[in-house]
Parts: structure tokens; sequence; C-alpha cells
């Protein structure tokens, strides 16, 4: 993925995870909609062919000042009813669920647009009620299409609604939830990994001892690396540059978050060349306040497992939740499977490794989905059952040998929870013959349960 397209995915992210920009350029559109269709009304409005006037608005500017001010003062009532029904189901996702889910939520395109046409057929009726005269020093004005559109808008607008009632019911739901992060992820998955871009080069150089420390220009949260302004960077300054940080990792100004050291065929690092190549790394390295799905591979898991931590704490206490969130994890590993994972590695002209930007591997992201919904809901059967099983699926998927090895070493320790628990007999049995089959899928083999 080049530069811009990266850029690009970036702003429209920043976009799509907030509420307002949608409904604020639905006002603003409204408002110059409004202003136009009465200027041409007025310009043109006697030479409407009565074919089309008859369907018009036909009352005279009371009427239509009537008309607009109740439409307008309605909507306002509905869409405070709306905002009030969307900061509560943000509230019920947040305490419910994981408060890493509202960027969901704040992305849905139908709340957006649901709010969007609301905000303006108020923002229309009000500049069409403005253009309305009457009296006996005014010639009188009424702007029969604007004042029928008003009402068509009004309409739509009770329709809506009620159809945002209804998706707000869907979408408060869990599942809908947890499907439409697991969606999400897996874009960006197949965004980032993509495998006819993978250059498989063997194992990354590592820092000589005589490397020097890239620190971070800001805090926050790294949320995207210009790959081709840090390319630029190395090549400029005649450096091999590796940054130790994956996007998603927590950093604070000023402390190291890479290595740089000097090409074989070039001087070592002087002062001068440090300190430029240091500012240009601040700036291809991008944080904000929070984690987004722009370029951080783990942050579906992250989110998934939140949901299934959640759902097993004390205060909830769902285990068909987690199990239902770990069925989803377990999709998203096995497609991270059967992509190249780790370190990725930016080469010059030459053929050279020039930016060596760290990855999360399969062992990593395997932790990261089973780790603590097996620490808390080790004294569930199904919970780790449902683990022994999320394994099974993965080892079946897996095929390199590194994946493997970080399946078997989470089998083990799975194992090692199950067995301190005060299980009886039966579900100690269950639990072993998860394990074996979990072995049996290492091993190329699928016997029925």
């Amino acid at each position: 993925m080049n530069a811009i397209t990266r850029r690009w995915a970036a702003f429209a992210d920043a976009l799509h995870s907030r509420l307002w920009p949608i409904p604020a350029a639905a006002v603003v559109a409204a408002i110059g909609v409004g202003v136009a269709l009465t200027n041409l009304e007025e310009l043109y409005g006697r030479g409407l062919p009565p074919a089309l006037s008859d369907h018009l608005f036909g009352g005279d500017a009371d009427a239509a000042r009537s008309v607009l001010t109740v439409i307008a003062g309605s909507l306002m009532t509905v869409t405070s009813l709306t905002f009030s029904l969307t900061v509560l189901t943000l509230q019920l996702a947040s305490s419910q669920f994981s408060p890493r889910l509202l960027r969901t939520f704040t992305g849905d395109r139908f709340v957006q647009g649901s709010l969007a046409l609301l905000l303006a057929t108020f923002a229309f009726a009000l500049t069409v009620l403005r253009t309305v005269r009457a009296g006996p020093g005014d010639v009188e004005f009424v702007p029969q299409l604007s004042v029928t559109l008003a009402y068509l808008l009004a309409m739509t607008s009770v329709l809506t609604l009620v159809l945002f009632l209804a998706h707000l019911v869907r979408e408060i739901r869990v599942e809908s939830m947890v499907s439409t992060v697991h969606v999400e992820a897996g874009a960006t998955m197949r965004r980032l990994l993509d495998p006819s871009a993978e250059i498989p080069i063997g194992a990354p150089p590592t820092p000589p001892p005589d490397a020097v420390l890239l620190t971070a220009g800001a805090s926050g949260f790294l949320t995207r690396v210009d790959e081709v302004a840090l390319l630029a960077a190395a090549q400029d300054t005649g450096t091999v540059v590796l940054i130790d940080r994956e996007p998603g990792s927590s950093l604070i100004a000023r402390t190291p978050i890479g290595y740089a050291w000097a090409l074989a065929s070039q001087p070592v690092l002087d002062k001068e060349r440090v300190q430029e190549l240091q500012a240009r790394v601040a700036r291809a390295v991008a944080t904000g306040f929070e984690r987004t799905s722009v370029d951080d591979l783990g942050y579906g898991l992250r989110q998934l497992t939140d949901v299934a931590t959640k759902a097993l704490s004390p205060g909830i206490n769902d285990p068909t939740t987690a199990i239902h969130t770990l069925g989803h994890s377990a999709a998203l590993l096995c497609e991270f499977a059967a992509h190249t994972l780790g370190p990725k590695c930016l080469l010059d002209d030459e053929d050279r490794v020039r930016v060596v930007l760290r990855r999360p591997g399969l062992a990593e992201l395997l932790e990261l989905a089973i780790g603590a919904p097996r620490h808390y809901g080790a004294g569930d059967v199904a919970v780790l059952d449902r683990v022994f099983a999320l394994l099974r699926e993965l080892a079946w998927c897996a095929d390199q040998p590194e994946h493997r090895s970080a399946i078997h070493d989470q089998l083990e320790r799975t194992r090692a929870v199950a067995a301190r628990q005060t299980f009886d007999a039966a579900e100690r049995n269950r639990m072993r013959d998860a394990a074996i089959r979990v072995e049996d899928a290492l091993d190329g083999r699928w016997p029925p349960q």
C-alpha cells in the first residue's frame, strides 16, 4: 500500500469514526439548497406548469409559515430524542462491552445518515421560513416547491426515526457489534498484508553495538508509520533504520522507539546526521490519542478480547458472549495464519534492507486473543473448551513451523491452567479430550468427536 493510499485511509478513518462530519455537511447543504431553491422560485416560480403546480403546496403565506414552523419545531424535538438514544447506546456499549467499541458505533453510516437527515430537514425548513412574505407592505411570496420539499423531508424523517429505532435495537446486540469488529479487522488485515507485496528476505538485520537510539517526537498511540518518508530518510542519511514499536503501541516523547546505524559502506554516524535522521523519523511516526484500525493489525483482536474479558467479569458473568467472541477471534487468527507475519523490511534500489518495521507475529496475536479470556475464564469449563477449540482450528489452518510452535506453546499453557482448576472427573476428561484434539490437528488429523 503506497503512501497516498495510507494517508487517504487514515483520513477516511478519521472521518468515518466521528459522528459529526456527515450531519454537519448535511446542514450546510440544506442551507445552500434552501437559499438556491427559494431564489429560483422567486425568479421563475410563476412559470411552473400546471401539471406540477397542482401537486405542490397550495396554501397562503400564513399556512406556509405554520407548516414550516411545525416541521422545524417537531424535527428539533425528534433530533433531541435521537441524540439522547445515541448517547444512551454509547454509554451501554462502553459499560457493557468495551469502550473501544465506541468507534465502531459512531462510525455507523446509518446512525450518521439519520442524524444528517433530521438536522438537514430542520435547517432547510428554517431557511425556507425566512423567505415567506405576506403583509400590506410586501408582495406575497410563498415558495410552493420549497414548502412541499420540506413536507416530504419531514415525512421521510418520521420514517427514518422508525428505522433508526429498529437499527439501534439490532446494533446494541453484542452479536452485531463483534461481527462489525470482525469485518473491520479482516479488511485491515487484507489491506496491510498483501501477499503480492511481501518480499522474502530471510531474517531482518539486528542493530549492531554502535547503533544509535531513535526517540519518539510526541506522546500517544502510534497510529501510522510513513514508510516512504522513512525509507527516504534512511537513504539520504546512509543508514539502516529499525522501528521497534508497532502501530497501537503507547509512545512517550523522548523515549526510544528504534535504532539506526550506518551502512557498511558509509562512515560512522556523526552528530549532524543523527539529528537530521531523528527529526525525519519523528515526522514519519504519527501518534494519536487513541488506537485506530488503519495500520494496527491487532486492534480488532484487542476489541474482541475486551468484549470477552468484560463478559467474564463478575459484574456481568456472561460466558456465552465470551465463547461467541472467541469464535470470531478464531476466524481472524486462521486468516492471519495464511499471511507472512512478523517484521516488515523496506528495500532500496539495490535490494538492500534500509528500514525494518516491527509487526506482530502469530504468537503475539494468539496471546492477545486467548491470554485474558483463559485467565478470567479459567474456572468455566465451556470457556476453556472454546479456547482449546480455537487452538484446534488454528492448528488445522497453520502450516508455518513458527506458527505451529506458538500453538503448541499455548496448548501447554492452557493445559496447565485447566489442571489447576477444581473440576470434577467428567470435566477433567472433557479438558483432556479437548487438548488431545488440538494435538491431532497439529499432526494433520481431525477425528470425529
